[in-house]
């Protein structure tokens, strides 16, 4: 067997240095280990003629306990598409593993909730407290002398 200067460079592997703290905190509890990760750099496809052609700015990650792969190519630059790759994938698992208790699932929960139409009953209710208050509060308005 021969061995390359690349054999155990998987061992030392870590996120990457401009990854923000709340995903490697997401990360460290979702107990998602760099090592488990596989990253390359490959040419992206689409527009942008000889530069895309040439330069292997796209990352593809695949996190191998889970199967789940992500490949990016949003920016020009390789250390940006890297970083939202690992941002993706990070949000990916947690979705995965945690499923509705997850940010991205309480975000769309709480989109939904706030599109829902409110019943008629609840409707009625809001409608008599308002003109309930509406009441009280012209009670309040200057009193008219009627001895003058």
């Amino acid at each position: 067997m021969s061995t390359t200067p690349f054999a155990g460079y998987d061992k030392f592997m870590n996120f990457p240095i401009d990854l923000p703290n709340l995903y490697l905190k997401k990360a460290k509890t979702l107990q998602i280990k760099p090592v488990d990760i596989k990253e390359s750099f490959i040419r992206g496809s689409g527009h942008g003629g000889q530069k895309i052609n040439k330069t292997a700015s796209c990352v593809w990650l695949k996190h191998r306990p889970t199967s789940i792969e992500v490949k990016v190519q949003r920016h020009r630059e390789q250390s940006k598409n890297r970083i939202s790759a690992y941002k993706l994938l990070i949000d990916k698992i947690e979705i995965s593993i945690k499923g509705e208790k997850s940010e991205h699932a309480q975000k769309i929960f709480k989109i939904r909730k706030q599109k829902q139409r409110r019943s008629k009953k609840t409707k009625e209710k809001l409608l008599k407290e308002k003109k309930h208050r509406s009441e009280l509060k012209s009670l309040r308005s200057n009193i008219i002398n009627s001895e003058n």
